[in-house]
């Protein structure tokens, strides 16, 4: 993951019932938490939180059935 990259905002972060897309703006290695991710939507929300609360789009698997 770097700045830039489009993301999946998990539901834990935006208490919607699933996951939304938004662009990351800044990453952190905080002491405490480790990776510390921060994304921003398309309508400007900008929610923050450990790494493994978001995916990156290309991660997702598809089926080819």
């Amino acid at each position: 993951m770097t700045t830039g990259d489009k993301v999946l905002i998990s539901p834990d972060l935006t208490s919607l019932n699933k996951w939304i897309n938004g662009v990351i703006i800044e990453i952190e290695n905080n002491t405490f938490n480790g990776i510390v991710v921060s994304a921003e939507t398309k309508d400007g929300d900008v929610f923050f939180g450990r790494k493994d609360l978001f995916k990156t789009e290309n991660t997702q698997t598809e089926c080819l059935q």
